[in-house]
């Protein structure tokens, strides 16, 4: 995996809980920089072990699926990338308020994470160094979760949508050249 390749991952990866920090921020009203870093640390951790859950269990299946693994990782991709963008679109405007607590902020980073699990098995079907990977996924994460966390009160209806459907759109990118790659079309 190319570099930009890893940074348009990250950053795509991260669209779901920075769109989720925003409603997190928006909670708060007024948050302060110290709870911000709080809220993309929790995002950022959970995003970062998410792939590696999901590359152990591709490397486990590895061996049964190697002919069709650019397929597998292409469609994963995709059908995450749709998701994103479906959610994205499908979003109401209206920030629903409610009390902030710690289990909720877990479960809800645990929530937008799935997708990266996902990603995480279709990374072991390419070969990626799941650990830079991860890692990049998290860092990415952190600042953008913690900056929804900032910007949440202020912008908070009308940034979320396009940080999916920015996100979904790269994923299906990244898979479509995957693809590429892999069966050498171009």
């Amino acid at each position: 995996m190319t570099p930009v390749t890893l940074i348009f991952l990250a950053i795509s990866m991260s669209a779901d809980a920075f769109a989720a920090s925003i409603s997190k921020g928006a909670e708060l009203k007024k948050p302060k920089f110290h709870h911000a870093i709080g809220v993309g640390l929790v995002f950022g951790v959970i995003e970062a072990i998410t792939p590696v859950l999901g590359w152990v269990a591709g490397v486990a299946s590895q061996r049964l699926v190697q002919a069709w693994d650019h397929w597998i990782a292409f469609t994963l991709l995709s059908a995450i990338g749709l998701h994103m963008i479906y959610a994205g679109l499908k979003k109401e405007d209206k920030i629903e308020h409610r009390k902030q607590t710690l289990w909720l902020l877990i479960l809800t980073a645990i929530a937008t994470s799935i997708d990266a699990m996902a990603v995480g098995a279709s990374l072991a079907f390419i070969d990626a160094d799941i650990i830079v990977t991860s890692l990049a996924i998290g860092l990415a994460t952190t600042v953008m979760a913690s900056i929804g966390t900032l910007l949440g009160h202020k912008f908070g209806q009308f940034v979320g949508h396009w940080a999916e459907l920015i996100g979904g759109v790269v994923l299906i990118g990244i898979g479509v050249m995957v693809l590429i790659q892999h069966t050498g079309i171009l």
